[in-house]
């Protein structure tokens, strides 16, 4: 079974953990972009694409560049949702919110929902927040950490 893991980014190193573990079950797995060409189209990880982004929104700087790369990034990841067979959300705490669920994210909990896939949460669906009855409609797995619950 294809399973792509959808998250922050700030989660790129629980997301490698738990591709590991995946892939020890036998699954193959999809993860969200690490790279994205910078301005000169040279690789770079999405860290750096962030901090150059928020530096030249600060300044007022033209960044039609970075919005192409934001624009392909999310299209590269819905392809692998596209071709998963389930995608697991993994949501940790982020800027004060627990079990974050960002834009992005929701964005792919949507399409998978639209493709039929089953959709897996790590942790609950965060509280609190605008769109809790979207997700909660959407009829997601909430497997606690346990891996083993993916079928």
């Amino acid at each position: 079974m294809i399973i792509t893991i959808c998250a922050s980014i700030k989660f790129y190193p629980q997301i490698l953990e738990v591709k590991k573990a995946l892939e020890n079950l036998g699954y193959e797995v999809l993860t969200p972009p690490h790279e994205v060409p910078n301005k000169e189209g040279r690789m770079i990880p999405v860290e750096e694409y962030y901090r150059i982004r928020k530096e030249m929104v600060d300044k007022g700087e033209n960044i039609d560049w970075v919005w192409e790369r934001k624009e392909q990034a999310i299209k590269w990841h819905l392809d692998k949702v596209n071709k998963a067979e389930v995608i697991l959300v993994l949501n940790y705490d982020k800027n004060g919110i627990v079990n974050y669920i960002g834009g992005n994210t929701l964005i792919e909990i949507g399409v998978a929902f639209w493709l039929n896939k089953p959709i897996y949460l790590y942790n609950s669906i965060p509280d609190g927040v605008s769109y809790y009855e979207e997700i909660k409609g959407m009829m997601p797995i909430v497997i606690s950490g346990d891996l083993k619950l993916i079928k």
